[in-house]
């Protein structure tokens, strides 16, 4: 009989041993809602992705024919909060604990992240916790909104997207809202680089489609204001949805690009096939193929 109880005793420690071990792996290999990686980039090292919408829909204003993560489901350009702040750095909180080592912590998402009403809010709040610094992946279609631009101003690198020099063009390769106008874009940047204090990079995504219109994109970004510590991040397309271009064809357009903006004194050109990958773990995988899509 001693020897019975003694047996399920052993059995039940191993059962509650066991089952406390399960349980604590699960909590650590939870999938987080807003928070994804950390992310391999090239432009921006070890990244910790939040995604201020995080909705089943993706939500965009452009719907590039490129992009890694699918066709936009809602096409607007209206701001709103879709994730309250508060649970976004209540996750972000859990995640920090979880990952070290990070280069950034960058909003970008599935969908365009300044539709978010509360990014500012989000991104002083991250600074509350961390001193990682911030990055903002957008496409800047909404940098010509005052409210924006104040958000932006908070983060300590935004990367704004150009893959066009006219309102053709733009339709061509992003499938833009309608509403939208390439000019006030352009306008938009113009302005929120006299005001903001951090470094601004422009993000130009080449495909079969504009890659002929690279000289033009170029004197485009030439007359951006661009400052000293700024770059221009030269990417085709990785991950699957289009064919990318090669690094020859990459080249030639680097080269047109240098020639454009050599006037401007310390900016930096980098090229997707130049860069060197960082070795990352995500916290779940599942998680950032869903985010940020599949690598080829």
């Amino acid at each position: 009989m001693g020897n019975k109880i003694a047996k399920a005793g052993i059995f039940l420690t191993v059962f509650v041993f066991f089952a406390a071990d399960c349980f604590a792996r699960r909590v650590k290999s939870t999938d987080f809602r807003y928070i994804y990686g950390p992310v391999s980039s090239w432009r921006l090292g070890a990244s910790l992705g939040i995604d201020p919408l995080s909705q089943d829909k993706k939500i965009c204003s452009f719907d590039c024919l490129y992009c890694q993560t699918g066709k936009t489901d809602m096409l607007t350009l209206e701001r709103k909060v879709f994730v309250k702040s508060g649970e976004i750095l209540k996750e972000l909180g859990t995640a920090l604990k979880q990952v070290e080592n990070l280069d950034y912590i960058t909003l970008a998402g599935r969908g365009e992240p300044t539709l978010a009403a509360n990014l500012g809010e989000i991104i002083r709040g991250i600074k509350e916790i961390t001193d990682i610094p911030v990055a903002v992946l957008t496409n800047a279609s909404l940098i010509n909104d005052p409210q924006v631009q104040g958000d932006l101003l908070e983060a300590d690198f935004v990367m704004l997207k150009m893959d066009a020099f006219d309102n053709y063009s733009m339709q061509l390769v992003n499938k833009a809202h309608l509403d939208l106008e390439f000019s006030d874009i352009i306008a938009g940047i113009r302005d929120f680089r006299t005001k903001y204090q951090g470094k601004a990079g422009i993000q130009n995504m080449f495909v079969k489609e504009n890659k002929s219109y690279a000289g033009a994109i170029a004197r485009v970004v030439a007359t951006l204001g661009l400052k000293a510590g700024d770059e221009i991040q030269l990417n085709t397309p990785l991950r699957p949805r289009v064919s990318e271009l090669s690094s020859e064809e990459m080249l030639e357009i680097k080269k047109i690009f240098e020639q454009e903006l050599v006037s401007i004194t310390g900016l930096r050109i980098t090229m997707v096939y130049e860069a060197e990958p960082v070795e990352v773990s995500p916290i779940s995988e599942r998680q950032m193929l869903q985010k940020r899509g599949s690598p080829k």
